[in-house]
């Protein structure tokens, strides 16, 4: 965290609470005028501490409320192996999240379904299709207890 001061951090509490504030809104929040504040936020963006502005949507609402979180473990390990399957990752909608981990797997998936019988669909036909894949495990949320988007600057 070079180069911030308590501005920066506080410009980034704030946005990380609601990023649909207006320059001159955010500039009320932490005490500052709107060019000084707009002038940090193209910093912060410019030097990577803002990746970019979401929506958080209801993924009940929109019936992708089944989240299983999948350990997977390659056949072997090589770059030519690691880059494929990433590759096939990233091209997976279903797949919100993928870690590279250490322990008995390799990579650990974070998937979006629509109930039991979509996330055994997906297995059959998407994860259990990806040839490198020595074997995985499933473990199926209940329910939610935290859930927060922002990290504690």
């Amino acid at each position: 965290m070079t180069g911030l001061d308590e501005i920066d951090l506080q410009i980034m509490r704030v946005l990380q609470n609601n990023s649909r504030l207006t320059v001159k809104e955010l500039a009320n929040e932490v005490h500052l005028s709107s060019s000084p504040v707009y002038e940090r936020m193209k910093r912060l963006e410019r030097e990577g501490y803002i990746k970019k502005y979401i929506a958080v949507l209801d993924v009940d609402k929109l019936n992708q409320g089944f989240i299983v979180y999948c350990n997977v473990k390659l056949k072997k390990i090589n770059r030519d192996i690691v880059n494929e399957f990433i590759a096939q990752i990233n091209e997976i909608p279903q797949v919100t999240e993928c870690y590279n981990i250490s322990g008995s797997f390799d990579y650990l998936l974070k998937i979006h379904a629509k109930d039991m019988k979509s996330y055994q669909d997906f297995v059959f036909n998407t994860l259990g299709t990806i040839d490198c894949l020595a074997s995985w495990e499933s473990t199926f949320v209940m329910s939610e207890v935290k859930n927060e988007y922002g990290i504690r600057i």
